[in-house]
């Protein structure tokens, strides 16, 4: 008698199991665009933008007056003229080193801005269909740049309950990781942790 039973059972489960699968393939193709992560920092990347800028310019102009020659006292002509000895800051060697120098701090400075600029994430889309993702970094002065790349070419290299602070994003063919602050807001957490901050060898 229980086997009538066990017929109508085993169809309902079969059905049921059919109706998650295609529910979890719908959640990870969404048929419009999904905003997966947003932190919006424009202002303080205007600051930081401002602040390189003046410190190149600084850096600069001191490796200029560096390599500029100074002009020599005016002595009189039966005057003896002092041994530059190696502690002379005016001799060629102490300028170009200072101009060395200079330029290679306003060189780090500028370098440092402006690669934390470009690898810190604005927003995360997820296309529709959920082949495509969107990223969109502060960029310089916070004007913003943004690029799409397939899903399968980005991996998360660590868990958001793994990082205390920056979470950090790997794009395939670009150096240095795109990082995400934890500060921000993510719609989404779910679908995010199954397609952008999932972990994937490239």
């Amino acid at each position: 008698m229980a086997a009538p039973g066990r017929r109508c059972v085993v169809p309902l489960l079969v059905a049921l199991r059919g109706l998650f699968t295609r529910r979890t393939l719908h959640d990870a193709s969404p048929p419009r665009d999904v905003l997966l992560f947003e932190h919006e920092r424009g202002r303080f990347f205007t600051v930081l933008g401002l602040f390189c800028a003046g410190q190149g310019v600084f850096w600069a102009s001191l490796a200029i007056a560096a390599l500029a020659r100074p002009s020599a006292p005016a002595r009189p002509p039966d005057a003896e003229f002092p041994d530059r000895g190696r502690l002379d800051v005016r001799s060629a060697l102490w300028r170009y080193g200072l101009a060395v120098g200079c330029g290679a701090i306003g060189t780090l400075v500028l370098g440092a801005g402006l690669l934390f600029s470009l690898r810190s994430v604005r927003s995360v889309m997820l296309r529709a269909g959920g082949k495509q993702v969107t990223v969109t970094t502060h960029a310089p002065f916070g004007l913003g740049a943004h690029f799409t790349v397939p899903l399968n070419q980005l991996s998360c290299m660590a868990h958001r309950g793994e990082v205390p602070a920056m979470l950090p994003l790997k794009v395939k063919g670009r150096r240095f990781y795109f990082l995400l602050d934890k500060s921000g807001h993510f719609p989404n957490t779910k679908l995010f942790d199954s397609t952008v901050g999932a972990y994937r060898n490239l």
